[in-house]
């Protein structure tokens, strides 16, 4: 056992670690809100987009608000095991944290290998939806109304790709392809945007994926703080025997 002027003098060390260790798990917990909030804001604002890319693709908002929530409930745990200075929960919490950074990692590497991939699909999803175009509420076509709307833009590449489609042999270009807002469809491509939606789409996905990516990191690096202060918080009590008096 440590002898009294020890664990006097190792005190002050210990105190300082939990303090730290509560203001970082504090901050964690915040980040965990931030992530739950990103997750809930990309998939109400890309939505359109995410349902033109294939069934795994429309989960990331999914698991964004589900790694967000994981955050806040770890969060308490960390501030709670801090609280009680237990070396065995400061260890678990310490082995959480690792997890969940290599998740995260393991997430970020996957997206960035299988980029090119995702646009690829994408383009191939918007040009299939583009030639099934309908009004009856399908919930391509819908995406294709409501992107061309806010984009001001028409087809894939250019306002000729709804040439091939069944829709404009029929009634000629959708609504949302006019440039004013009370047109009515037309096959005169002087009133519909000349512009395609594929570069504008991954340009405004690629900006908004920015802030995504860079928030992402941001937590996962903070987390290697978190892993540092509860090792050494959980280390120095157990080799001191430290007590709450």
């Amino acid at each position: 056992m440590a002898s009294p002027s020890r664990r006097l003098q190792t005190k002050p060390v210990i105190t300082c670690f939990k303090s730290l260790l509560l203001i970082y798990t504090f901050i964690f917990w915040i980040t965990g809100l931030i992530l739950l909030a990103v997750g809930i804001w990309g998939r109400v604002s890309l939505e359109n987009y995410f349902s033109l890319l294939n069934e795994r693709a429309t989960n990331v908002p999914f698991v964004l608000v589900g790694t967000g929530t994981i955050i806040i409930l770890m969060g308490t745990f960390g501030c709670f095991a801090t609280c009680r200075a237990s070396a065995w929960m400061l260890k678990l919490y310490a082995m959480f944290l690792t997890l969940i950074f290599l998740v995260e990692l393991v997430a970020a590497i996957v997206g960035f290998v299988f980029r090119h991939e995702i646009k690829n699909s994408f383009k191939n999803n918007y040009e299939n939806a583009l030639k099934e175009y309908n009004t009856t509420g399908d919930y391509r076509s819908d995406a294709i109304d409501k992107i061309q709307n806010t984009l001001h833009c028409c087809g894939v590449t250019n306002f000729r790709d709804w040439q091939d489609s069944n829709y404009y042999v029929e009634q000629g270009f959708p609504k949302s392809c006019c440039k004013l807002e009370d047109c009515s469809p037309q096959r005169d491509a002087d009133k519909v945007n000349n512009e395609g939606c594929f570069i504008k789409v991954i340009s405004t996905v690629e900006s908004e994926m920015e802030v995504v990516a860079g928030i992402c990191f941001g937590v996962a690096c903070f987390q290697l703080v978190g892993i540092f202060l509860a090792y050494c918080l959980s280390r120095a009590i157990t080799n001191n025997q430290y007590e709450i008096v």
